[in-house]
């Protein structure tokens, strides 16, 4: 079983996007058993897998989400009828995943605010262990993480728990400057934390034109930078507004008509596989 999070401190770079799509494609091309885990208190992945009556049903009812693997308080309360009464924490080996179509998710949710967490309490160590002791056992081949885009103890939650990591970027200044800023907070906790985390690369997504100044010249510029030169993926997505403006009702590539896209999407996923076996 392979662990990757897609990471990266500024949003609208298609994290979600190309996090989504390459979980579908390890299952529905690759025939792969995978799972796509929301740590973004944004759940932005989990708006794009569930409409909003399905994750209004899922919270009445009770089901698992990522809160119930951090939320590790033992809550009590006092009834003058009943007395006091203790609401234990679920096990983690209770916490189910749903499937959606091809792929398998635990759903995020925005109460992940309200948790005072800190780093050092442990608890940070919580979606590490959920996956050993719920996923692990079911024969998963993948599991996919996605990130919010800042570096909390929510990123480093999915960094001690991931095998690999994943940079999607735009091909633009903004986008591109935090890169070396990212990678020097993933180093500090690779060491805070004894990690054996390893980089895969940055993936181009957003592609107006391949023959743009501004592909060209960010290609140029991670190809001169001694870290990154070796670490950039060939293949990437092209800018799409159909694919943003379905984002919501149809997340998946693979399900569209657009053979760039869809050859893109095989190509990342291909050099992910290539990558992997070859570390």
């Amino acid at each position: 079983m392979k662990t990757i999070s897609f990471v990266n401190m500024k949003g609208g770079v298609g994290k979600t996007t190309t996090a989504i799509n390459v979980a579908d494609y390890l299952a529905r091309a690759n025939g792969k058993k995978v799972a796509i885990l929301d740590v973004d208190p944004q759940f932005n992945a989990t708006q794009c897998l569930y409409s909003p009556k399905e994750y209004v049903e899922t919270l009445k009812s009770g089901a698992p989400t990522i809160l119930s693997v951090f939320d590790t308080e033992i809550e009590t309360t006092a009834s003058v009828v009943t007395g006091i009464a203790t609401k234990k924490q679920i096990e983690f080996k209770d916490i189910t995943l749903t499937q959606k179509g091809n792929i398998w998710t635990l759903p995020g949710n925005i109460d992940l605010y309200r948790l005072e967490m800190v780093a050092g309490e442990g608890r940070e160590f919580s979606l590490k262990r959920f996956i050993e002791e719920s996923i692990k056992p079911h024969g998963f081949d993948y599991i996919i993480i996605d990130t919010p885009p800042t570096p909390s103890i929510w990123m480093t939650s999915a960094l001690i728990s991931s095998d690999y990591y994943i940079i999607p970027v735009r091909p633009d200044p903004l986008s591109m400057i935090g890169i070396d800023l990212l990678r020097s907070i993933i180093e500090r906790r690779r060491k805070t934390y004894g990690l054996k985390i390893q980089g895969l690369g940055v993936v181009f997504n957003m592609v107006e034109r391949p023959d743009s100044v501004i592909f060209n010249q960010a290609k140029s510029n991670l190809a001169s930078n001694e870290h990154w030169k070796d670490r950039v993926f060939t293949s990437y997505l092209p800018k799409r507004s159909e694919l943003a403006k379905s984002q919501i009702e149809q997340p998946y590539i693979m399900a569209m008509e657009d053979y760039d896209l869809r050859a893109g999407l095989k190509g990342i996923v291909n050099e992910i596989l290539e990558k992997i076996d070859e570390l």
